[in-house]
Order: structure tokens, then sequence, then C-alpha cells
């Protein structure tokens, strides 16, 4: 496995904050807490959605979610150096799709509110806190590749997913909801979003070596 140089938040942020008891746990109470409040958001939007579609509708819990599960692997390792944690091709595929979802999520929520911006400026948290929330998202994917790793398996898979849920979204009405009619440059821009935040996946997270090469 090789290692990147340059990762956007620093080594010792990231080892205090994933490093210490008291900081984890706080930072996974959180992202619990922030699913859950998602999720009651999104539950007062989804009457007619089926409840076994939700995982496909509510997709910022869904980010978040997957980042608890990803901090969560911490725990057996807390007082270790981050670079010492164990990292297999089983992690390697969460920790990808964690950072590949955050990443979309923050992104996404930018770009679809300032797309329809009459709808939702300038109302306070409508528009600039739920836009710093999610920005947040970005934020916190990159302390993954500070104890994650990628294989070029877990970025396909989460090509594959990303680009399904996106044909879900707006081919059968499962996108996140809106104040304003999905148009044509928010269905392309949620495509090319899916396709950067795996680039960015790529680019990000250490690569764990695989059988032939893969």
């Amino acid at each position: 496995m090789w290692r990147r140089e340059g990762r956007v938040i620093p080594a010792r942020w990231a080892q205090y904050y994933l490093g210490n008891a008291p900081s984890l746990v706080w930072l996974l109470v959180a992202n619990v807490f922030a699913v859950l409040v998602g999720i009651q958001y999104y539950v007062a939007t989804m009457p007619g959605v089926s409840t076994f579609l939700w995982p496909f509708y509510v997709d910022s819990p869904v980010a978040v979610f997957l980042m608890a599960l990803s901090i969560a692997t911490l725990l057996p390792f807390i007082g270790r150096p981050l670079d010492a944690v164990p990292r297999t091709r089983v992690l390697a595929y969460l920790h990808t799709l964690a950072f590949v979802w955050l990443v979309k999520m923050g992104l996404w929520t930018f770009v679809a509110l300032n797309l329809g911006f009459t709808a939702y400026f300038p109302a306070v948290w409508a528009y600039f806190g739920i836009i710093l929330t999610h920005l947040g998202f970005v934020a916190e994917a990159y302390l993954i590749p500070h104890y994650g790793a990628t294989t070029r398996g877990a970025l396909a898979a989460a090509l594959v997913l990303s680009v399904g849920n996106d044909i879900l979204d707006y081919g059968f009405g499962l996108h996140p909801p809106l104040r304003y009619e999905p148009t044509l440059v928010l269905v392309v821009s949620t495509v090319i979003l899916s396709l950067l935040s795996v680039a960015l996946a790529g680019l990000a997270l250490d690569r764990l070596p695989g059988q032939n090469g893969k």
C-alpha cells in the first residue's frame, strides 16, 4: 500500500479528533444525532414514499450514517496513531462509500440550492444553514484519508451505486425534497458530482494493493 501526501486536513488535527476517546465519541454522537435530525426532516416530506425506498431517498442521512459507521471502526484503536490502524479490503468499501456520499451530498446541496436560489434565499436556515451544514460533510469526508484506504473495486462500486442512485432520484422521483422542480441542469450536475466525488476519493485515499493489481 502506498500513502498519499498533502492531505487536506493536517494529520495532527485528524489524530486529535479521531485518536482520542472523548473527541471520537463526541464526533460519533454528533453524526448519529445528525442522522436522526435528517431523517426527521425527510419523514415530514415523504408521505408518498414507500418505507422500503427510504434508503434511496434519504440521501444526506445515508451519507452521515456511512460516516458514523466509518469512524466507529476506529473505536477499538483509540490511542493508536491513525497510520497504524489496520486497513482491509472490506473496510475500503465502507470508507470509500462514506467519502463519496459525503462529498457528493455536500456539494449537491450547494448546487441545488443555488440553482433554486430564489426559492430559498434569504431565509437564514433554509439557505445559509443548510448549505453550511452540508459543506461540513465535505470537510468531514477528508478525515477519512487519515485512516481509510480504497481499491479499484471499491471505487468502481461507489461509481455504480452513485450513478444508480441518480437514476432512481430523477427517473423515479426519489431525489431529496426541493422547493422547485428539478431541471435538466440539476440532473446533469448531479451525475457530474457522482463522477467528481469518486474521482476525489481516488485522489484522496491511499490505495490498497490487490490481487492481480486490482
